[in-house]
């Protein structure tokens, strides 16, 4: 999976961000962020964040790549359901938002996708791993004492092994 980082389709400045400026973005510093304060050349707008939900593993995964362990930005709409993070970004021009690729896919023709450090987010560079820190593996964990003892969950995971390529590249992973 690649997290992706969406703005508003009017959005013509933060189009390619770095790692150090995404950071920005996203840390609670005590301070109301404006687009200004990470370029100077950006507007002198207040950045409208949208983020996954604090359970989630989108959000740990951010937090760990992006953030460092550092607090996320307070004044963050947090949601365990993308749509919400889709609606809020396509209503306003400066708001940001991340969350799995293939929910970006869903919704590319609502959203604009931000490149980081010059990357875009596409099958071939999340897997490649050049769409780096934001690539990540998925995994399927398993009791082993569950496959040998339940036939259905010996089932599922050959079934999984067996198709979870074409399965994954089937909505949008």
């Amino acid at each position: 999976d690649g997290l992706s980082v969406v703005v508003h389709p009017e959005n013509t400045w933060a189009t390619d961000l770095t790692v150090d400026q995404l950071k920005k973005i996203w840390i609670e510093d005590g301070t109301t962020k404006k687009w200004s304060d990470i370029d100077p050349s950006w507007p002198n707008e207040e950045i409208v964040h949208y983020s996954p939900g604090a359970d989630s593993g989108t959000f740990d995964y951010f937090d760990e790549v992006i953030l460092d362990g550092e607090d996320l930005v307070q004044t963050a709409t947090l949601s365990e359901d993308d749509n919400v993070l889709v609606t809020g970004v396509k209503a306003d021009k400066n708001a940001i938002a991340f969350f799995g690729y293939a929910y970006y896919l869903e919704n590319a023709n609502q959203l604009q996708v931000v490149k980081i450090n010059g990357v875009e987010p596409t099958n071939e560079t999340i897997e490649s791993g050049e769409y780096s820190p934001l690539s990540r593996p998925l995994f399927l964990y398993v009791n082993n004492a569950s496959i040998a003892e339940n036939e259905a969950v010996y089932d599922f995971v050959k079934f999984s092994l067996e198709n979870g390529g074409a399965m994954a590249e089937a909505v949008g992973y």
